[in-house]
């Protein structure tokens, strides 16, 4: 019976697809209403609906339900609230290009219509992303599930701008922004990426306009000198002291600038001289700033030359380039050009490179906003993990600037900004209430969007009501948890914080876990587009879920990079089958709960001693967020102990039906509370093989049980020793039994042993390959021997092995093992190859010299046992 209702091999297929209906349908996502429990809360960073998951989206909210499903095995009232973002340029970008390839023009179907298409793609990518969470095992509260552009919430996120706006920490002004050429918008420094190019380095001759001389600066950027409007060097530079004040003639544009004073030169780079133009640098916008300095801007929306540019109006921005360096040496301007290694930022989204841009855009005022924030974290309010990370914020803080809080799409919350006929604006919820507001008639609203991490600021209070003072405001907020990467710290956790503690007068909540980035095996950032991406619904499809949890969460804790390989995969596979045939061997040997024995063994009190030193590091590693340091402990008790010594050695015990009590009840007390402890890393897997235990007391889920209380009495780390002491002799034999070649079902008729095994022979019986075990010293020839942790071992070799074969072969390994080590010697004692060589191809060729060495080493020790 149980041979049919329990095949040899685990079907992820089947059980994870059983057991998370089972769980939602019996709500155990939801947390209890009114409960007198303690609260445990996360609301989890709400995805882009941008297409499907990645895998390091699978990590990041693997973790999370670990450490839900943690927390509810420890008897806490846990929320762990989902949503989605509207992720305005992203979601934009997307739909823009199934646009394009359908040959539509968004501009042809207006503003509406092309908000209603990208509903329909928000409906689409968010099924999807919402499928993925449950096959990922994902214990998450859908019935509170949001997304950032809800009406409730859209609500919440057009009152704080509001009151910003009224209490004046909210205006418009000119500032150099990112603007992508493409999207014809300005986007945050996340939505960029840093790209390395070889390019161009070019040098232009400024000359002084009293013909006294010239100064020579270094440009990557020769199209912007039509908007330079001073030159600059530091005030220490004793090379430019008496011509301070002097104007310069700026080549081709023939007009005069000034060769100023600043402190942002580097004396010590090139001539110590630099270009000002600050409509296209953000560097030299402050120094414009500083000196009061005009900021003509010369590239348009599109990138290209506008009417400020002269002869080079209309002209693209790199064809431009091309025709004034070509100008340029044609006026006897350009000295030289050199080539230079460029770092470009390139719009994420488009695959534009970004332009420096001076902009009228909506700004969010942060000097006020931000001393709550440091405050808080300062007096340990708000506790990141890794520590590091506090100080990096707080680095960042201490120089944060006001925050372009506007973005030129339509896709997102719209500036709630109202325009009268006289100019004058106020913010407001509706048309109406405008005109209520302002006394004037409205003629216009602001065709901006918001930011999107404006919006996401919000995410920690407005999913759960605010600003409405809701139950679950009351109950759930601060939350407990944020688990979020380490490039969004700046854009969007500080955000959280200040506008938790500016709206709502709390932090939004208590600790920030800085997740690892997922790399592929060889240590490249994943990615689609580059192909290294590896899509986890596929990897689930081929290994389960539990599978590919068990391979993420195993190698998460405090390090920031982990490493994604299809062998970690297959490995964490074949756990999930360990554990699933350990069980059914159990399940075939105990028919009943048994009764709590009145005596146990050593080797019992052994097991019940490593669980309980299990279970302390377990629960200690999680509550940490050292997910690691619990799998490593779980795997080790599971496989090490349980299985490859606790069961090995009570398989005579267990089939004798006047012994297999006790042995059956330290199985199942062990197996259960194992389960537990694996159940926030394997949820599927731990919940099927629960369901079938033959256990007192058992909850109706795995999932809803208690965390294991174990009984102080199973602490014994005297019988640790002494049991470990008995294994490593058992070890010793088997390294004999390796020695001497022997296969591993070869059984040996009789074994001796000389010492004291502190009555634990039966661990040695119990191996199955030795069907007899003396204690003495054999009388006979044909033995070879060891001695292991004081204890002399003897084992025939008579009928085993031909010593003269053995020997022979020995003496045939050693030498091809010696030849090959003295080339690897030859080649390693090269200076001219050491130096030459890729370091990994030294490392490697070192390793491989220090591993026959050991395997030298190691036949010398054999050929002694025979004589040699």
């Amino acid at each position: 019976m149980l041979e049919q209702d329990y095949p040899t091999r685990y079907d992820a297929s089947i059980t994870e697809q059983k057991w998370y209906e089972a769980w939602e349908r019996d709500g155990l996502f939801q947390p209890e209403e009114n409960s007198t429990k303690e609260s445990f809360v996360i609301t989890i960073p709400p995805p882009n609906i941008t297409g499907s998951l990645h895998m390091g989206h699978a990590l990041c909210y693997s973790i999370q339900d670990l450490v839900g499903r943690y927390h509810r095995l420890r008897g806490k009232n846990v929320l762990v609230l989902p949503g989605q973002d509207h992720a305005g340029i992203a979601t934009q970008s997307v739909v823009l290009k199934q646009l394009k390839k359908e040959g539509k023009n968004p501009l042809e179907m207006g503003r509406e219509k092309f908000v209603e298409r990208v509903w329909e793609w928000r409906k689409e990518s968010g099924d999807t992303i919402i499928h993925q969470f449950r096959r990922l095992g994902h214990a998450f509260d859908w019935s509170r599930s949001r997304f950032t552009l809800d009406d409730e919430y859209a609500d919440a996120v057009l009152k704080v701008f509001i009151d910003w706006f009224d209490r004046g920490l909210i205006y418009r002004g000119l500032r150099v922004v990112n603007w992508d050429p493409v999207l014809k918008t300005s986007v945050s420094d996340i939505e960029t990426e840093r790209k390395v190019i070889k390019g161009k380095l070019y040098y232009i001759r400024y000359p002084f306009a009293d013909g006294s001389g010239d100064v020579v600066i270094a440009t990557t950027r020769p199209e912007t000198m039509l908007a330079d409007v001073a030159v600059a060097v530091h005030p220490s530079d004793v090379r430019y002291k008496d011509k301070l004040g002097k104007n310069l003639i700026l080549p081709l544009m023939n007009r005069e600038i000034p060769l100023i004073a600043d402190i942002y030169p580097d004396p010590e780079f090139g001539s110590g001289a630099v270009k000002i133009t600050p409509a296209h640098d953000p560097n030299d916008y402050e120094v414009g700033i500083r000196h009061s300095l005009e900021m003509p801007v010369v590239l348009d929306e599109s990138a290209r030359v506008n009417e400020n540019g002269g002869p080079y109006a209309g002209l693209d921005r790199y064809e431009a380039r091309k025709r004034i360096v070509a100008d340029l040496e044609e006026q006897g301007f350009l000295v030289e050009i050199k080539d230079h290694e460029i770092a470009l930022m390139v719009s994420e989204r488009s695959g534009e490179v970004i332009e420096p841009l001076l902009r009228e855009e909506w700004f969010a005022k942060q000097t006020e906003l931000s001393k709550p924030a440091v405050e808080a974290v300062k007096q340990g309010k708000v506790k990141f993990v890794p520590e590091r990370y506090e100080k990096i914020f707080l680095d960042w803080m201490d120089n944060i600037r006001d925050w372009n809080v506007s973005r030129r799409l339509w896709w997102g919350h719209r500036i709630p900004v109202y325009y009268a006929e006289d100019g004058s604006s106020v913010a407001a919820l509706s048309w109406e209430q405008a005109e209520d507001k302002s006394g004037k008639k409205i003629v216009s609203q602001d065709d901006y969007v918001l930011d999107t991490w404006f919006s996401s600021g919000l995410w920690p209070f407005a999913t759960l009501g605010w600003p409405e003072q809701t139950n679950d405001l009351k109950s759930f907020y601060p939350t407990n948890l944020l688990v979020t990467a380490q490039e969004i710290l700046y854009l969007w956790v500080a955000r959280m914080i200040m506008m938790g503690l500016d709206r709502v007068g709390d932090i939004p909540f208590h600790q920030v876990y800085i997740y690892a980035t997922v790399l592929t095996e060889d240590g490249k950032r994943m990615s689609k587009s580059l192909g290294t991406g590896v899509d986890p619904m596929a990897v689930i499809e081929s290994v389960g879920a539990d599978a590919l949890r068990f391979t993420l969460l195993s190698q998460t804790g405090y390090n920031q990079d982990i490493r994604y390989s299809e062998r970690k995969t297959e490995d964490a596979r074949n756990f999930c089958n360990k554990i699933w045939n350990a069980v059914r061997f159990v399940l075939l040997n105990v028919e009943k709960a048994p009764a709590e024995p009145s005596h146990l063994e050593d080797v019992d009190r052994w097991l019940l001693s490593r669980l309980h030193a299990t279970e302390e590091t377990v629960r200690n590693a999680y509550e940490a967020y050292d997910n690691q340091a619990a799998a490593q402990a779980l795997y080790k008790f599971f496989w090490n102990e349980l299985c490859d010594w606790y069961i090995e050695v009570s398989k005579p015990r267990l089939a004798d039906p006047a012994t297999r009590e006790t042995p059956q009840w330290v199985l199942l007390t062990c197996i259960e509370a194992f389960l537990v402890m694996m159940h926030p890393i394997m949820p599927h897997l731990t919940e099927e093989v629960y369901s079938r235990l033959p256990i007192a007391n058992k909850a109706p889920f795995l999932m809803s049980a208690a965390w294991p209380n174990l009984d102080e009495s199973f602490k014994a780390p005297e019988i640790e020793s002494k049991i470990e002491r008995l294994f490593e002799v058992v070890r010793g034999l088997r390294a004999l039994r390796a020695d001497l070649g022997l296969a591993a079902m070869k059984t040996i008729p009789l074994a001796f042993f000389e010492g004291d095994l502190a009555g634990g022979e039966d661990v040695l019986r119990s191996q199955a390959w030795l069907e007899g075990l003396l204690n003495g010293k054999p009388t006979n020839e044909g033995f070879i021997s060891t001695t292991v942790m004081g204890v002399d071992l003897h084992l025939p070799i008579g009928d085993l092995v031909d010593p003269e074969k053995e020997q022979a072969r020995l003496i045939k390994d050693e030498e091809k093992f010696a030849a090959d080590l003295a080339k690897l010697e030859q080649r390693l004692d090269n200076p001219e190859f050491v130096s030459k060589a890729k370091p990994e191809v030294l490392l490697r060729d070192r390793a491989l010299a220090e591993e026959l060495k050991s395997k030298i080493a190691k036949i010398a020790d054999r050929k002694k046992l025979f004589g040699g």
